[in-house]
Protein backbone atom coordinates (compact mmCIF):
# COMPACT_ATOMS: atom_id res chain seq x y z
CA UNK A 1 0.00 0.00 0.00
CA UNK A 2 1.52 3.29 -1.11
CA UNK A 3 2.13 5.96 1.51
CA UNK A 4 -0.05 9.04 1.24
CA UNK A 5 1.84 12.23 0.49
CA UNK A 6 1.33 15.04 3.00
CA UNK A 7 -1.06 17.77 1.98
CA UNK A 8 0.49 21.08 1.03
CA UNK A 9 -1.08 24.52 1.00
CA UNK A 10 -2.26 24.01 -2.56
CA UNK A 11 -3.97 20.75 -1.70
CA UNK A 12 -5.72 22.37 1.27
CA UNK A 13 -6.99 25.24 -0.89
CA UNK A 14 -8.23 22.88 -3.60
CA UNK A 15 -9.98 20.75 -0.98
CA UNK A 16 -11.68 23.85 0.42
CA UNK A 17 -12.79 24.90 -3.07
CA UNK A 18 -14.15 21.41 -3.74
CA UNK A 19 -16.12 21.56 -0.51
CA UNK A 20 -17.47 24.99 -1.38
CA UNK A 21 -18.59 23.79 -4.80
CA UNK A 22 -20.47 20.95 -3.13
CA UNK A 23 -22.01 23.26 -0.54
CA UNK A 24 -23.47 25.74 -3.03
CA UNK A 25 -26.61 24.65 -4.87
CA UNK A 26 -28.78 26.86 -7.02
CA UNK A 27 -32.36 26.13 -8.02
CA UNK A 28 -32.84 25.69 -11.71
CA UNK A 29 -35.53 27.70 -13.41
CA UNK A 30 -38.29 25.80 -15.13
CA UNK A 31 -41.92 24.80 -15.10
CA UNK A 32 -43.34 24.38 -11.62
CA UNK A 33 -40.57 26.32 -9.91
CA UNK A 34 -42.70 29.32 -9.07
CA UNK A 35 -43.40 30.73 -5.65
CA UNK A 36 -44.90 28.22 -3.22
CA UNK A 37 -44.92 25.44 -5.84
CA UNK A 38 -43.90 21.90 -4.96
CA UNK A 39 -40.46 22.29 -6.56
CA UNK A 40 -39.93 25.64 -4.82
CA UNK A 41 -40.89 24.12 -1.48
CA UNK A 42 -38.60 21.10 -1.88
CA UNK A 43 -35.71 23.33 -2.91
CA UNK A 44 -36.19 25.71 0.02
CA UNK A 45 -37.16 23.37 2.86
CA UNK A 46 -34.00 24.05 4.84
CA UNK A 47 -34.42 27.82 4.32
CA UNK A 48 -38.06 27.75 5.36
CA UNK A 49 -37.09 26.00 8.57
CA UNK A 50 -34.63 28.83 9.31
CA UNK A 51 -37.30 31.41 8.42
CA UNK A 52 -39.75 29.71 10.79
CA UNK A 53 -37.18 29.77 13.59
CA UNK A 54 -36.45 33.46 12.98
CA UNK A 55 -40.12 34.48 12.86
CA UNK A 56 -40.98 32.53 16.00
CA UNK A 57 -37.89 33.91 17.75
CA UNK A 58 -38.81 37.50 16.89
CA UNK A 59 -42.42 36.97 17.99
CA UNK A 60 -41.22 35.56 21.33
CA UNK A 61 -38.96 38.62 21.70
CA UNK A 62 -41.94 40.93 21.10
CA UNK A 63 -43.93 39.03 23.75
CA UNK A 64 -41.05 39.33 26.21
CA UNK A 65 -40.76 43.08 25.64
CA UNK A 66 -44.45 43.59 26.35
CA UNK A 67 -44.27 41.39 29.45
CA UNK A 68 -41.39 43.49 30.77
CA UNK A 69 -43.33 46.66 29.99
CA UNK A 70 -46.40 45.30 31.76
CA UNK A 71 -44.33 44.36 34.81
CA UNK A 72 -42.96 47.92 35.01
CA UNK A 73 -46.49 49.32 34.79
CA UNK A 74 -47.64 47.05 37.62
CA UNK A 75 -44.73 48.07 39.83
CA UNK A 76 -45.46 51.75 39.28
CA UNK A 77 -49.06 51.39 40.45
CA UNK A 78 -48.22 49.36 43.55
CA UNK A 79 -48.48 51.04 46.91
CA UNK A 80 -45.15 49.66 48.11
CA UNK A 81 -42.83 49.80 45.14
CA UNK A 82 -39.91 47.43 44.85
CA UNK A 83 -37.03 47.03 42.35
CA UNK A 84 -38.07 45.60 38.99
CA UNK A 85 -35.49 42.83 39.16
CA UNK A 86 -37.41 41.35 42.10
CA UNK A 87 -40.47 40.83 39.94
CA UNK A 88 -41.13 37.26 38.79
CA UNK A 89 -43.03 38.61 35.79
CA UNK A 90 -40.01 40.68 34.69
CA UNK A 91 -37.71 37.67 34.91
CA UNK A 92 -40.22 35.70 32.87
CA UNK A 93 -39.89 38.33 30.15
CA UNK A 94 -36.10 38.09 30.30
CA UNK A 95 -36.31 34.29 29.97
CA UNK A 96 -38.58 34.60 26.93
CA UNK A 97 -36.15 37.08 25.36
CA UNK A 98 -33.32 34.57 25.79
CA UNK A 99 -35.48 31.91 24.11
CA UNK A 100 -36.26 34.26 21.21
CA UNK A 101 -32.61 35.21 20.69
CA UNK A 102 -31.70 31.52 20.74
CA UNK A 103 -34.21 30.95 17.94
CA UNK A 104 -32.66 33.76 15.91
CA UNK A 105 -29.19 32.37 16.53
CA UNK A 106 -30.22 28.88 15.41
CA UNK A 107 -31.89 30.28 12.28
CA UNK A 108 -28.52 31.48 10.94
CA UNK A 109 -27.41 27.84 10.81
CA UNK A 110 -30.17 26.94 8.32
CA UNK A 111 -30.61 30.01 6.11
CA UNK A 112 -28.53 32.86 4.63
CA UNK A 113 -27.89 36.06 6.58
CA UNK A 114 -29.60 38.07 3.85
CA UNK A 115 -32.79 36.12 4.55
CA UNK A 116 -32.76 36.01 8.37
CA UNK A 117 -31.58 39.54 9.25
CA UNK A 118 -34.48 41.50 7.65
CA UNK A 119 -37.01 39.32 9.50
CA UNK A 120 -36.29 41.30 12.67
CA UNK A 121 -39.13 43.56 11.52
CA UNK A 122 -41.46 40.81 12.80
CA UNK A 123 -40.53 41.66 16.38
CA UNK A 124 -41.57 45.30 15.83
CA UNK A 125 -44.91 44.50 14.18
CA UNK A 126 -45.60 41.69 16.64
CA UNK A 127 -44.92 44.00 19.57
CA UNK A 128 -47.34 46.57 18.13
CA UNK A 129 -50.11 43.96 17.80
CA UNK A 130 -49.56 42.58 21.31
CA UNK A 131 -49.50 46.06 22.88
CA UNK A 132 -52.83 46.87 21.23
CA UNK A 133 -54.51 43.60 22.30
CA UNK A 134 -53.15 43.19 25.83
CA UNK A 135 -51.92 46.63 26.91
CA UNK A 136 -54.94 48.42 25.37
CA UNK A 137 -52.83 50.91 23.40
CA UNK A 138 -54.39 52.84 20.54
CA UNK A 139 -54.32 51.32 17.05
CA UNK A 140 -53.62 53.97 14.44
CA UNK A 141 -54.17 53.84 10.69
CA UNK A 142 -50.41 54.17 10.21
CA UNK A 143 -49.96 51.03 12.34
CA UNK A 144 -52.20 49.00 10.02
CA UNK A 145 -50.45 50.38 6.95
CA UNK A 146 -47.02 49.70 8.46
CA UNK A 147 -47.92 46.11 9.35
CA UNK A 148 -49.25 45.51 5.86
CA UNK A 149 -46.08 46.85 4.26
CA UNK A 150 -43.89 44.83 6.64
CA UNK A 151 -45.76 41.60 5.83
CA UNK A 152 -45.57 42.33 2.09
CA UNK A 153 -41.85 43.02 2.37
CA UNK A 154 -41.33 39.79 4.32
CA UNK A 155 -43.14 37.81 1.62
CA UNK A 156 -40.87 39.28 -1.07
CA UNK A 157 -37.77 38.65 1.07
CA UNK A 158 -38.62 35.00 1.60
CA UNK A 159 -39.34 34.43 -2.09
CA UNK A 160 -36.46 36.39 -3.60
CA UNK A 161 -33.66 35.97 -1.05
CA UNK A 162 -30.53 34.16 -2.38
CA UNK A 163 -31.56 30.66 -3.39
CA UNK A 164 -28.39 29.10 -2.05
CA UNK A 165 -27.86 26.15 0.26
CA UNK A 166 -24.53 26.14 2.04
CA UNK A 167 -23.19 23.85 4.76
CA UNK A 168 -21.01 25.88 7.09
CA UNK A 169 -18.02 23.80 8.13
CA UNK A 170 -14.82 24.93 9.82
CA UNK A 171 -12.93 24.60 6.55
CA UNK A 172 -15.48 26.79 4.79
CA UNK A 173 -15.23 29.49 7.46
CA UNK A 174 -11.43 29.41 7.31
CA UNK A 175 -11.52 29.84 3.54
CA UNK A 176 -13.79 32.87 3.80
CA UNK A 177 -11.87 34.29 6.76
CA UNK A 178 -8.63 34.69 4.79
CA UNK A 179 -10.31 35.77 1.55
CA UNK A 180 -9.28 39.11 0.09
CA UNK A 181 -12.89 40.36 0.02
CA UNK A 182 -13.27 39.95 3.75
CA UNK A 183 -9.82 41.36 4.52
CA UNK A 184 -10.58 44.56 2.59
CA UNK A 185 -13.99 44.76 4.24
CA UNK A 186 -12.54 44.37 7.74
CA UNK A 187 -9.86 47.01 7.12
CA UNK A 188 -12.44 49.53 5.88
CA UNK A 189 -14.76 48.72 8.78
CA UNK A 190 -12.00 49.16 11.36
CA UNK A 191 -11.04 52.54 9.85
CA UNK A 192 -14.66 53.72 9.86
CA UNK A 193 -15.17 52.48 13.42
CA UNK A 194 -12.02 54.26 14.69
CA UNK A 195 -13.01 57.54 12.99
CA UNK A 196 -16.52 57.46 14.44
CA UNK A 197 -15.22 56.47 17.86
CA UNK A 198 -12.79 59.41 17.77
CA UNK A 199 -15.58 61.90 17.08
CA UNK A 200 -17.77 60.24 19.72
CA UNK A 201 -15.17 60.07 22.52
CA UNK A 202 -12.80 62.96 21.80
CA UNK A 203 -15.16 65.47 20.21
CA UNK A 204 -18.17 64.56 22.34
CA UNK A 205 -20.43 64.02 19.33
CA UNK A 206 -23.45 61.93 20.39
CA UNK A 207 -25.61 62.15 17.29
CA UNK A 208 -27.92 59.20 16.76
CA UNK A 209 -26.38 58.43 13.36
CA UNK A 210 -22.90 58.13 14.89
CA UNK A 211 -24.06 55.89 17.75
CA UNK A 212 -26.18 53.59 15.59
CA UNK A 213 -23.50 53.39 12.89
CA UNK A 214 -21.12 52.11 15.56
CA UNK A 215 -23.79 49.57 16.52
CA UNK A 216 -24.23 48.54 12.87
CA UNK A 217 -20.49 48.07 12.31
CA UNK A 218 -20.32 45.80 15.33
CA UNK A 219 -23.52 44.03 14.28
CA UNK A 220 -21.96 43.01 10.96
CA UNK A 221 -19.25 41.14 12.87
CA UNK A 222 -21.91 39.66 15.14
CA UNK A 223 -23.93 38.16 12.29
CA UNK A 224 -20.82 36.88 10.50
CA UNK A 225 -19.47 35.16 13.60
CA UNK A 226 -22.94 34.13 14.77
CA UNK A 227 -23.71 32.37 11.49
CA UNK A 228 -20.27 30.70 11.58
CA UNK A 229 -20.80 29.40 15.12
CA UNK A 230 -24.40 28.33 14.48
CA UNK A 231 -23.48 26.74 11.16
CA UNK A 232 -20.59 24.76 12.64
CA UNK A 233 -22.79 23.53 15.50
CA UNK A 234 -25.46 22.46 12.99
CA UNK A 235 -22.81 20.75 10.83
CA UNK A 236 -21.49 18.94 13.90
CA UNK A 237 -24.95 17.60 14.73
CA UNK A 238 -25.89 16.56 11.18
CA UNK A 239 -22.56 15.49 9.68
CA UNK A 240 -19.12 15.75 11.28
CA UNK A 241 -17.76 17.29 14.48
CA UNK A 242 -16.47 20.83 13.88
CA UNK A 243 -16.02 22.08 17.44
CA UNK A 244 -12.41 20.91 17.63
CA UNK A 245 -11.23 23.53 15.13
CA UNK A 246 -9.69 26.76 16.51
CA UNK A 247 -11.77 28.86 14.10
CA UNK A 248 -14.90 27.89 16.03
CA UNK A 249 -13.61 29.46 19.25
CA UNK A 250 -12.23 32.49 17.42
CA UNK A 251 -15.66 33.16 15.95
CA UNK A 252 -17.32 32.52 19.30
CA UNK A 253 -15.12 35.14 21.01
CA UNK A 254 -15.77 37.65 18.20
CA UNK A 255 -19.51 37.05 18.53
CA UNK A 256 -19.58 37.61 22.30
CA UNK A 257 -17.28 40.68 22.24
CA UNK A 258 -19.15 42.38 19.39
CA UNK A 259 -22.49 41.73 21.14
CA UNK A 260 -21.28 43.30 24.40
CA UNK A 261 -20.01 46.52 22.78
CA UNK A 262 -23.01 46.63 20.47
CA UNK A 263 -25.37 46.66 23.46
CA UNK A 264 -23.24 49.36 25.12
CA UNK A 265 -23.60 51.84 22.24
CA UNK A 266 -27.26 50.94 21.75
CA UNK A 267 -27.98 51.72 25.41
CA UNK A 268 -26.31 55.12 24.99
CA UNK A 269 -28.58 55.83 22.03
CA UNK A 270 -31.73 54.84 23.93
CA UNK A 271 -30.74 57.09 26.85
CA UNK A 272 -30.24 60.13 24.63
CA UNK A 273 -33.05 59.65 22.11
CA UNK A 274 -36.64 58.49 22.05
CA UNK A 275 -37.26 54.78 21.46
CA UNK A 276 -39.57 55.60 18.55
CA UNK A 277 -36.56 57.15 16.83
CA UNK A 278 -33.95 54.57 17.81
CA UNK A 279 -35.93 51.46 16.81
CA UNK A 280 -36.54 52.21 13.08
CA UNK A 281 -33.08 53.72 12.51
CA UNK A 282 -31.37 50.82 14.26
CA UNK A 283 -33.44 48.32 12.27
CA UNK A 284 -32.42 49.93 8.98
CA UNK A 285 -28.74 50.21 9.92
CA UNK A 286 -28.56 46.68 11.37
CA UNK A 287 -30.28 45.05 8.40
CA UNK A 288 -28.16 46.93 5.88
CA UNK A 289 -24.90 46.00 7.62
CA UNK A 290 -26.01 42.37 7.95
CA UNK A 291 -26.89 42.14 4.25
CA UNK A 292 -23.53 43.63 3.25
CA UNK A 293 -21.74 41.22 5.58
CA UNK A 294 -23.58 38.24 4.09
CA UNK A 295 -22.79 39.35 0.55
CA UNK A 296 -19.09 39.95 1.22
CA UNK A 297 -18.18 37.16 3.65
CA UNK A 298 -20.50 34.33 2.59
CA UNK A 299 -20.98 35.52 -1.03
CA UNK A 300 -24.72 34.91 -0.76
CA UNK A 301 -25.68 36.81 -3.93
CA UNK A 302 -23.15 34.99 -6.10
CA UNK A 303 -24.82 34.22 -9.45
CA UNK A 304 -28.12 35.93 -8.57
CA UNK A 305 -30.10 37.59 -11.38
CA UNK A 306 -30.55 41.36 -11.45
CA UNK A 307 -34.35 41.14 -11.20
CA UNK A 308 -34.08 38.87 -8.16
CA UNK A 309 -31.75 41.32 -6.41
CA UNK A 310 -34.01 44.26 -7.29
CA UNK A 311 -37.17 42.62 -5.91
CA UNK A 312 -35.25 41.55 -2.80
CA UNK A 313 -34.10 45.13 -2.16
CA UNK A 314 -37.65 46.35 -2.78
CA UNK A 315 -38.85 43.91 -0.11
CA UNK A 316 -36.26 45.34 2.29
CA UNK A 317 -37.51 48.84 1.52
CA UNK A 318 -41.11 47.83 2.27
CA UNK A 319 -40.09 46.30 5.60
CA UNK A 320 -38.10 49.44 6.49
CA UNK A 321 -41.07 51.66 5.66
CA UNK A 322 -43.42 49.41 7.64
CA UNK A 323 -41.21 49.55 10.74
CA UNK A 324 -41.01 53.35 10.44
CA UNK A 325 -44.79 53.71 10.26
CA UNK A 326 -45.41 51.36 13.20
CA UNK A 327 -42.86 53.06 15.46
CA UNK A 328 -43.68 56.60 14.38
CA UNK A 329 -44.30 58.77 17.43
CA UNK A 330 -47.76 60.10 17.99
CA UNK A 331 -48.41 63.81 17.85
CA UNK A 332 -47.71 65.39 21.22
CA UNK A 333 -50.46 67.40 22.81
CA UNK A 334 -49.22 70.78 23.94
CA UNK A 335 -50.86 73.04 26.44
CA UNK A 336 -52.25 76.26 24.94
CA UNK A 337 -49.80 78.21 27.14
CA UNK A 338 -46.38 76.94 28.19
CA UNK A 339 -45.91 79.69 30.77
CA UNK A 340 -47.68 81.28 33.74
CA UNK A 341 -50.02 84.09 32.73
CA UNK A 342 -50.68 86.82 35.32
CA UNK A 343 -52.60 88.99 32.88
CA UNK A 344 -55.95 88.34 34.57
CA UNK A 345 -54.86 89.42 38.06
CA UNK A 346 -56.77 92.58 39.04
CA UNK A 347 -54.56 95.62 39.02
CA UNK A 348 -51.72 93.82 37.24
CA UNK A 349 -50.82 93.86 33.62
CA UNK A 350 -48.00 91.73 32.24
CA UNK A 351 -47.41 91.15 28.57
CA UNK A 352 -44.18 89.15 28.81
CA UNK A 353 -43.72 85.47 29.61
CA UNK A 354 -42.62 84.66 33.14
CA UNK A 355 -41.12 81.39 31.91
CA UNK A 356 -39.94 81.08 28.29
CA UNK A 357 -40.54 77.95 26.24
CA UNK A 358 -38.40 75.01 27.32
CA UNK A 359 -37.31 74.48 23.72
CA UNK A 360 -35.85 77.96 23.43
CA UNK A 361 -32.29 79.02 24.05
CA UNK A 362 -33.37 81.46 26.74
CA UNK A 363 -34.93 78.82 28.97
CA UNK A 364 -33.77 79.35 32.56
CA UNK A 365 -33.03 83.09 32.15
CA UNK A 366 -35.09 86.19 32.66
CA UNK A 367 -36.98 87.70 29.71
CA UNK A 368 -34.38 90.43 29.26
CA UNK A 369 -31.57 87.83 29.20
CA UNK A 370 -29.85 89.03 32.37
CA UNK A 371 -28.70 86.75 35.18
CA UNK A 372 -29.35 89.17 37.97
CA UNK A 373 -32.22 90.48 40.02
CA UNK A 374 -32.61 93.58 42.13
CA UNK A 375 -33.27 93.49 45.80
CA UNK A 376 -35.44 96.00 47.60
CA UNK A 377 -32.57 98.45 48.03
CA UNK A 378 -32.06 98.59 44.28
CA UNK A 379 -28.75 96.73 44.32
CA UNK A 380 -28.17 93.86 41.87
CA UNK A 381 -28.05 90.42 43.32
CA UNK A 382 -26.61 87.49 41.44
CA UNK A 383 -28.94 84.51 41.05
Amino acid sequence: MAARAPEGPGDTDSAALDELSRNFTYGALGVGNGSLSGAWYRRNQIHLFGVLLAILGNLVISISLNIQKYSHLRLVHQEHQRPFFRSVLWWGGILLMAVGETGNFAAYGFAPITLIAPLSCMSVTGSAIISVVFLKENLRASDLLGMTLAFAGTYLLVNFAPNITQSISARTVQYYFVGWQFLIYVILEILAFCILLYFHKRKGMKHIVILLTLVALLASLTVISGKAVSGMITFSVTDKMQLTYPIFYIMFIVMIASCVFQVKFLNQATKLYNTTTVVPVNHIFFTTSAIIAGIIFYQEFLGAAFLTVFIYLFGCFLSFLGVFLVTRSREKKHLPQSYIDFGNIPGKQMLDKIQPDSDGLSYGTLPNGSDSTKNQSGEKKEV
